[in-house]
């Protein structure tokens, strides 16, 4: 009997320790849900301008990339924005990038090169419509823009495209009722502050700090697109048809807008890559990109706004496959 004791203890004990390998190893498996090994080699990511909300969230991402996949290498490229990042993706000089959804509708419309090919992985957070004066300027609507020097993006950019669109709804042809000025957001505080330019236009996720550093030193305003406007540019169709009406809340630029909200319009941005994309190495860039949201969101505020509830929405994109493989994997 009481040899037997011992014989007891060390069975519980190897059962205790199995049972605490077991434990172990779903816990393994939980933390690590796609239960692949991470894709390696290289991808490119194009971005945007240096001051702007694309490059910024690039940044951010490709560090939070970096520890979900660590054996991914990503290459970060510079854009002039949404009509560029497309272009790049579709004919193949990136893998992914962020592009507005007005910009993509307008390059599928066209029926460019590749324009086939592009495909969604999530609608991320919406940008919004920024006309910017010096506050001293009599300019209080759009069409007030008759005749003056307006910064309106470079040719490749998100910006522009907006612009020439609004402006058109305002019953302004940007080439003849305005000087334009392909300045980008790098440009554009500076050219309004020394009054080489009467205003700019810019589209980005809230805040947009090239604009919170010019409103520190110079005093400006944002101009209203009311809904009028919204309505007129839906009448045009198309890609305008990707615009909704919005409102800037009065704490986004503070000394700028000075407690008041600001009428304007907003559209979508989508994270979207090629159909030919490996599906696996999709699908866990898909699953770090909702992961990360408020890693990312404690420094780029827009990406606060990231949903896995909305984020299957990438119209007018189809879902990649290795997309849609991570939203049934999440889904209830």
């Amino acid at each position: 009997m009481f040899q037997a004791l011992p014989r007891l203890r060390r069975r519980h004990a190897l059962l205790g320790s199995t049972a605490a390998f077991v434990v172990f190893g779903l816990l393994l498996w939980w933390l690590l849900p796609l239960g692949e090994e991470s894709p390696g080699g290289t991808v490119t990511f194009s971005t945007g301008t240096p001051t702007g909300v694309y490059q910024k969230y690039g940044k951010l991402l490709k560090q939070a990339i970096a520890k979900d996949m660590p054996k991914l290498d990503v290459t970060l490229l510079d854009s002039d924005g949404s009509q560029e990042n497309v272009r790049k993706v579709a004919t193949g000089n990136a893998d992914f990038t962020i592009a507005a959804a007005d910009a993509v509708a307008t390059y599928e419309l066209a029926r460019k090169p590749g324009a086939d090919r592009l495909r969604g992985c999530a609608r991320l957070y919406d940008d919004y419509v920024h006309l910017v004066v010096p506050r001293s300027s009599s300019v209080q609507s759009v069409a007030d823009l008759k005749g003056r020097k307006v910064a309106v993006g470079p040719s490749g950019s998100g910006v522009r495209l907006i612009a020439e669109h609004v402006l058109k709804a305002a019953g302004l042809d940007a080439e003849k009722d305005i000087t334009p000025s392909s300045e980008g957001i790098a440009a554009m505080p500076g050219l309004l502050e020394q009054h080489k330019i009467d205003a700019f236009f810019w589209s980005g996720g809230l805040t947009t700090s090239a604009i919170t550093e010019l409103s520190k030193g110079f005093d400006i305003r944002l101009v209203p697109i009311g809904s009028t406007l919204v309505k007129r540019l839906h009448e045009q169709g198309d890609s305008s048809s990707y615009y909704r009406a919005a409102v800037m809340p009065a704490d986004a630029y503070p000394l700028a807008q000075q407690g008041s909200s600001v009428q304007t319009i907003a559209v979508a941005n989508l994270l979207m890559t090629r159909e030919d994309m490996d599906a696996t190495l999709t699908e866990q860039l898909t699953r770090t990109v909702i992961d990360s949201r408020d890693r990312i969101g404690s420094q780029v505020h827009a990406a606060q706004l990231v949903d896995l509830r909305t984020a299957i929405y990438t119209d007018p994109l189809a879902l990649h496959e290795g997309a849609s493989r991570y939203y049934r994997s999440v889904k209830p």
